[in-house]
């Protein structure tokens, strides 16, 4: 195994998923030797910062005695985390990996976030992830820890890919999930199946031991 045993990850899933959805994760980093926390939420429950601070509140106490403690996150997972560490930082916080987050917000909640469908299924949370200056990801400040976005560029969504501009994974576009002083990696690879990829597993634990992501 590769991880020391006082080192555990946080798994956070995206919006309208469950841990489940995180499993393969979970399985290979637990492999690796990490002691790993699969947490499940509520994600069509609450805004942003009532979610991230009830799911990762808990989560931290529950791995304060970690020598360091990392998260893994899906889609509106990696948002719930920039909220959290905004406002109250772990002194074992480890690094952070991001799979296809709007860190920039969604062109689709744009279009249709108004719509009283996207309203029922999404939830207020949902509600929040537009890219206007004025929605709620734009007050988020920028990650001053160490952190990794792993990416896609397959979608089976061309209705929502027709809302996107430029490359996308069905759901996010690159230029969105992108954040400044975040190291990125682009992968053939759809929003909601990019956790069973091998490569992502591998960038994963890459990028948990050294901070950065192999050479390609």
């Amino acid at each position: 195994p590769v991880a020391k045993k006082s080192e555990h990850v946080i798994l956070l899933h995206g919006l309208c998923r469950s841990s489940q959805s995180m499993v393969p994760i979970e399985e290979h980093l637990s492999k690796q030797g990490y002691i790993v926390h699969n947490i499940d939420y509520d994600s069509r429950s609450s805004s942003i910062p009532e979610l991230s601070e009830k799911t990762l509140s808990v989560a931290f106490q529950n791995t304060h005695k970690a020598s360091s403690v990392h998260i893994i996150t899906h889609s509106m997972g990696g948002i719930l985390v920039r909220d959290y560490l905004s406002r109250s930082r772990p002194k074992n916080l480890g690094k952070v990996v991001m799979l296809a987050p709007p860190n920039n917000g969604s062109e689709v909640v744009d279009k249709i976030g108004h719509w009283w469908a996207f309203k029922a299924l999404n939830g207020p949370a949902g509600r929040q992830l537009g890219t206007g200056e004025t929605d709620y990801i734009a007050s988020l400040p920028l990650p001053d820890y160490p952190t990794g976005i792993i990416t896609g560029t397959r979608s089976f969504n061309w209705i929502n890919s027709c809302m996107i501009p430029g490359p996308d994974d069905g759901k996010v576009s690159i230029k969105s999930a992108q954040l400044q002083q975040a190291e990125t990696r682009i992968i053939p690879a759809t929003h909601s199946f990019i956790m069973n990829k091998r490569k992502t597993k591998d960038l994963i634990t890459h990028f948990l031991i050294t901070g950065t992501f192999p050479d390609e």
